[in-house]
């Protein structure tokens, strides 16, 4: 097939140095364009990609898939963690105790989120252990009142390790001098960094520590999961719940972060949409190149139809040519947008080093440096979404090409 008439034409037209130059200007620019917008919108939706990720891995590496908990206190806590690590998707089950407060240090106050862990478990369901920047988990011993607190918070408190402050729990206390918040003095043994909003809100103690002083006794708030299947944690947690010998309540990270996950696709399908129109433009370019070429090659095409040529004979020799641009600057494009995925990190330090310009500050941004993470399947969707483009786009030059007659060419050319 290849070496059909309208194969061999299409590609000498494509090498071929025309007289009109302006034709061949307009060519070049549709190749670029269509190099152009494909390596973009590879890089771009792989550094969207990073950023997903990263933020899948921290917010979600903190925050729990899936709970299940009783709306008073669970006092069967080891049993309801064993029957969920029975379900083949949970890799990890935790119980805990949550509840809101206030961190207080001298003259500072902030808002925090108590949250009371096993540390023999809290590993299985928490990235926590693997971002200790001071301190260990290992330091949360039960009955010693110690402390983990992000880095922001502990900025904020200007406390750090070994140092004290009192947390108010929004539970009374009743004495002599009548009824009053309760109160009680902490240590801090750890200080966490995952780069995200609890950095300055989360507050972690040992599980029978903060039980005392809530006077929960043996009883938790509930068994917090880690699934195997992010995206199904919902289903999960319902079967997971099911199987239990009593009725429990069960939640999951899209009740908390679902709208966050939902903007951040939402944005990378609007952002893959308007870098899309560039490849459009150069498909467009495709259609005025081949137009003008058609027009300028009329006595041509008006004898190889004198020489037996059918009209679908030439409307392939333009439907080649269209093709292969296409297929060139996408060959192109693909090449120089996978090799820019994979070092765009690398490329901007180089930038941030050379010229002192810093794109992510960590103290605005989770994270200092640029993700990327390059997706096969988001590469096969641009390429073949851009080669139905540009071979759409070939359709009414050629066509318009197989509709010439011969006879009034060569009149007009005699």
């Amino acid at each position: 097939m290849l070496h059909s008439l309208p194969f061999y034409i299409g590609l000498r037209y494509l090498r071929a140095k025309r007289r009109n130059h302006f034709i061949s200007f307009i060519s070049g620019v549709s190749m670029i364009g269509l190099t152009l917008g494909v390596m973009v919108l590879i890089i771009v939706l792989s550094v969207m990609n990073g950023f997903d990720r990263e933020m899948r891995n921290r917010i979600l590496g903190m925050v729990p898939h899936a709970e299940i908990y009783l709306p008073g206190e669970m006092r069967n806590a080891e049993e309801v963690r064993q029957a969920a690590l029975e379900h083949p998707l949970v890799v990890g089950a935790s119980p805990y105790i949550k509840t809101q407060g206030m961190a207080i240090s001298n003259d500072r106050t902030q808002g925090a989120l108590l949250t009371g862990v096993d540390p023999d478990t809290l590993g299985s369901v928490s990235i926590l252990p693997d971002h200790m920047v001071a301190g260990s988990l290992e330091a949360l011993e039960q009955s010693s009142f110690g402390v983990i607190i992000g880095q922001s918070l502990a900025r904020i408190l200007n406390v750090s390790v070994g140092d004290k402050f009192r947390v108010m729990v929004p539970e009374l206390s009743v004495n002599i001098a009548g009824i009053q918040p309760r109160f009680k003095r902490f240590t801090v043994v750890g200080i966490f960094k995952v780069g995200a909003e609890l950095d300055a809100s989360l507050v972690v103690t040992h599980i029978d520590d903060l039980a005392k002083l809530m006077m929960y006794g043996d009883a938790v708030d509930g068994v917090q999961l880690k699934t195997a299947d992010l995206f199904k944690a919902t289903q999960i947690a319902l079967e997971v719940g099911r199987s239990l010998p009593q009725v429990y309540y069960v939640s999951d990270w899209t009740r908390t972060q679902g709208n966050l996950f939902q903007a951040i696709q939402l944005e990378k399908r609007l952002v893959g949409l308007l870098l899309f129109m560039i490849i459009a433009v150069a498909a467009f370019n495709i259609v005025s190149s081949l137009v003008m070429l058609v027009t300028d090659k009329q006595g041509e095409i008006a004898v190889l139809r004198t020489l037996g040529a059918t009209s679908r004979q030439i409307l392939g020799v333009f439907m080649v040519q269209g093709t292969a641009i296409g297929i060139i600057g996408i060959s192109i494009g693909v090449m120089l947008g996978v090799i820019g995925a994979w070092t765009v990190a690398d490329i901007l330090a180089w930038f941030e080093s050379t010229f002192g310009i810093q794109f992510l500050n960590e103290n605005v941004y989770f994270i200092s440096y640029i993700p990327s993470e390059l997706k096969w399947g988001d590469v096969g969707l641009i390429a073949s979404a851009t080669f139905v483009l540009s071979v759409l786009s070939t359709i009414y030059p050629a066509w318009k090409a197989s509709r010439i007659s011969p006879a009034e060419v060569l009149r007009y050319e005699s």
